[in-house]
């Protein structure tokens, strides 16, 4: 346990320099050639061979001396479409932001990978390292189940970690039972007939029509849905014209709705359905919902969870580990494999702002920075977990 602690240590330098040339190179969605590049050559450089089971979407595995179940650790590796305003020395300056520290996992889950080469010997049975890309777009996890990340070997247990800014560095949360959302994305297109904006009455205004689909879509939430359920509607974006004397042809709406039950997301789903498409006619236009991608709420297994973090606390110590029932409305794509096995995902604290003013910005804030100390933090959760889990459950 400490002699583990000690390693991480040793290579924290390195965790540093994995997470900087990430940070100052992030790429978005699906298609991550530089990061997986990165990502595989050190791999191979560790003694590993990594495989592309899908677009972006790598995999290896570790085996022990001895015979056993198989523990997959799961890191994101995409960023978002944002630019970035910190001032860090190695801030990226190509329009996009590692602003919710996949950088961070990935260097983690990198650092576990060389830790467990280091104690190869402990390992009773085996490691699947993932590294998975288009976490944000909610399509990652996905693709790398239906190409088979959980079987050859299979999967006995899965566990991911996620860094948490405005919680003090190295404190673990860990949910029981359903601890983070899940989430519909989503696109409203709503046309009508463009006009003159000096003769309304000659065209079918989308704006209006759009307008009336936005205010209706609040009711959902007010009037519909339990005040003792946990719900949100949210319209990020609404595009519509060119030209102030011009109405046009079309809107676009993109929002996402978030709930902590599977039941009450797809209700809110098609009670937007029924009425964009209600609202629409009776504005004498027509209106269509897309989806875009969908995730489902993430459920720990309790009793992985309990089992993780007793490891956590040997680790860290007692007052290092908090365990909580509830959730937040954010979302996360590991909830795909929360369903297949039994999965555990854990948050670690990156920072407040008594710690220092640059932490502790929101998640997915253009000046979020985070504490890098806790990579060896992390790089050490990793193995220990895989470590332990694969000795006591044979």
């Amino acid at each position: 346990m400490k002699e583990i602690m000690n390693q991480a240590k040793l290579i924290k330098d390195e965790l540093i320099s994995y997470r900087r040339t990430m940070h100052s190179n992030p790429e978005v969605g699906s298609e991550l050639p530089k990061t997986k590049a990165y990502v595989m050559d050190k791999l191979k450089e560790f003694g590993y061979e990594p495989q592309e089971i899908c677009e972006s979407g790598i995999v290896t595995t570790i085996k022990g001396n001895k015979e056993g179940k198989v523990f997959l650790l799961r890191a994101d590796m995409d960023a978002l479409p944002m630019k970035e305003v910190t001032e860090c020395d190695f801030k990226s300056n190509n329009g996009s932001m590692h602003s919710c520290g996949h950088d961070m996992h990935t260097s983690m889950l990198l650092g576990a990978a060389k830790l467990l080469k280091q104690n190869q010997d402990k390992i009773e049975g085996t490691v699947k390292l993932v590294f998975q890309p288009d976490e944000e777009g909610f399509t990652g996890a996905k693709k790398m189940i239906q190409s088979g990340v959980l079987e050859n070997p299979k999967v006995d247990a899965a566990m991911a970690m996620h860094v948490h800014s405005g919680t003090p560095s190295n404190v673990v949360l860990c949910g029981l039972g359903t601890s983070i959302a899940g989430c519909n994305r989503f696109r409203i297109v709503v046309r009508g007939n463009g006009c003159h904006g000096a003769m309304p009455e000659l065209g079918v205004d989308p704006i209006n029509i759009a307008a009336h689909i936005y205010i209706s879509l609040q009711e959902i939430i007010a009037r519909e849905i339990s005040a003792t359920q946990s719900a949100v509607l949210t319209i990020g974006k609404f595009v519509a014209g060119e030209a102030a004397n011009i109405i046009p042809g079309e809107v676009v709406m993109e929002g996402t709705i978030r709930s902590l039950n599977k039941e009450i997301g797809e209700f809110i789903f098609n009670r937007v359905n029924d009425i964009v498409i209600s609202t629409a006619k009776m504005f004498r236009g027509e209106a269509e919902l897309i989806e875009l991608s969908s995730v489902p709420p993430l459920t720990n297994d309790t009793e992985l969870s309990k089992e993780v973090t007793s490891y956590l606390k040997d680790l860290l110590g007692e007052k290092s580990v908090v365990l909580f029932e509830g959730g937040g409305m954010g979302s996360e794509d590991f909830a795909s494999y929360s369903y297949k096995v039994p999965s555990v995902y854990l948050m670690l604290g990156a920072g407040t702002k008594q710690e220092n003013p640059l932490y502790g910005e929101a998640m997915h804030n253009e000046k979020v920075v985070f504490n890098e100390d806790i990579l060896v933090t992390g790089a050490a959760m990793h193995t220990y977990s895989a470590i332990m889990w694969l000795k006591n459950n044979k």
